[in-house]
């Protein structure tokens, strides 16, 4: 057997182990939708009212930005998950197995991109309750949750690395937070950035998160076509910026990620 084929048959196990830990702990998968879901309602009912985007309902200029931190928050789990193994002792029992080493950190990536795609229903039936439609084709549609789902799989690795690095969960959580909430906010997720300082509209405007957000608004319809376009490239380009990001974040974190499990592996 291919050393490619033996990670993928450990990724599988690994994935599958990770799958029916949340099928048997299903607190885990509670607390990750409830979240989201009281984004949404706050967002839509509270600052909804006071909040005015040109030529499209807030509500559906809201729900491609609440997508895009929900992911982005979700794969904190990933850090958090591979650092709880390692406090326990779980990996001392995967170091036993006749695998490669890069199956566990894989197995862990691919599982939580099932969390990710039952919390994105979740809220997609929770965005069309309170007022959200998708007002573009169903391959549109499509192609928006793809776009989500591959960017917060690479940003699951970044936090595979960050989780084998601390390795306790409460210090992912911690050092996530500080670093996720102003990414996520100092963006166009829940607001237009035209009304931001210079230099914020600067950093907005560059941020793949801006970039992840307008791409799926597009893909969802959810854009006002006659509102001009931002002049930062990233912005005329959000998919491309998107995809640039994605491709980056996978080559630099993957092997890092990888060579860093080795390491706690060997030590």
């Amino acid at each position: 057997m291919s050393s490619v084929a033996h990670a993928v048959e450990g990724a599988a196990v690994i994935t599958k182990r990770n799958l029916i830990k949340i099928k048997r702990v299903p607190d885990l998968l509670v607390f990750a939708t409830l979240s989201p879901i009281m984004f949404v309602l706050l967002f839509a009912y509270v600052f909804g009212s006071a909040i005015e985007v040109p030529g499209v309902n807030y509500k559906e200029f809201l729900m491609a930005g609440i997508f895009v931190q929900t992911v982005i928050f979700g794969s904190t789990f990933t850090g958090a998950s591979l650092a709880e193994d390692l406090q326990k002792g779980v990996m001392d029992r995967f170091r036993s197995l006749p695998m490669a080493r890069s199956s566990v950190v894989l197995g862990r990536t691919v599982a939580d991109v099932g969390i990710n795609i039952v919390t994105l229903v979740v809220m997609s039936i929770t965005g069309l309750i309170v007022g959200w439609r998708i007002r573009s084709s169903v391959l549109d549609a499509v192609l928006g949750y793809v776009l989500l789902l591959l960017f917060a799989y690479a940003m699951s690795w970044l936090m595979a690395l960050v989780g084998l690095m601390v390795k306790t969960p409460e210090l992912v959580n911690n050092a996530s937070f500080m670093v996720i909430f102003p990414l996520t906010f100092i963006a166009n997720t829940f607001v237009p950035t035209d009304n931001f300082p210079t230099v914020l509209r600067v950093i907005a405007d560059w941020n793949p998160v801006s970039a992840v957000t307008l791409a799926a608004r597009q893909a969802f319809g959810n854009t006002n076509p006659v509102v001009p376009q931002p002049d930062a490239w990233p912005m005329q380009h959000p998919v491309v910026y998107t995809l640039i990001w994605v491709v980056a974040l996978l080559a630099i974190f993957v092997p890092l990620a990888v060579r860093r499990y080795q390491k706690t592996a060997t030590a």
